[in-house]
């Protein structure tokens, strides 16, 4: 299993930084590689979507559960399907923003990628994860 963590302070409130990287609506928005989030089922706990991304060119399809939602600090998004992870995001004040901290874990579709591909696709959704939190940090400032 691959896990990677990452940080970013955004010039924005707490409540909206939250409620927008947890909705799944607005993932494709700023999320490198999410092609489309369809069938979005509740809200908070419990809640469903499926979904379809990208990765090294391969269109892998799952759908997440949401199975921890505290409002305002954190919530875990797992996924299952052909890509089995858990992305907790967690969000604290940092001076007059929010830093939001993602965690992620997954596992490589290795069946599907190839073995030789998998140490080149860790790497790969690294800088991926780091530039979908600077376009979540344009699109909540901008």
């Amino acid at each position: 299993m691959a896990s990677h963590e990452e940080s970013i302070v955004i010039d924005a409130p707490l409540s909206e930084v939250f409620a927008y990287v947890n909705a799944p609506a607005t993932i494709p928005d700023w999320m490198t590689g999410m092609i489309e989030v369809r069938n979005v089922a509740g809200s908070g706990a419990g809640q469903q979507y499926d979904w379809t991304y990208k990765m090294v060119g391969v269109h892998i399809r799952g759908q997440n559960v949401v199975v921890e939602h505290m409002p305002n600090e954190c919530a875990t998004h797992q996924g299952i399907g052909m890509l089995s992870s858990a992305w907790t995001n967690i969000v604290e004040p940092r001076g007059g923003g929010t830093k939001l901290t993602v965690k992620l874990e997954y596992t490589i579709p290795v069946p599907v990628l190839g073995k030789l591909a998998e140490h080149l696709t860790v790497r790969r959704n690294e800088r991926d994860i780091k530039t979908s939190l600077l376009n979540l940090k344009e699109a909540l400032e901008g």
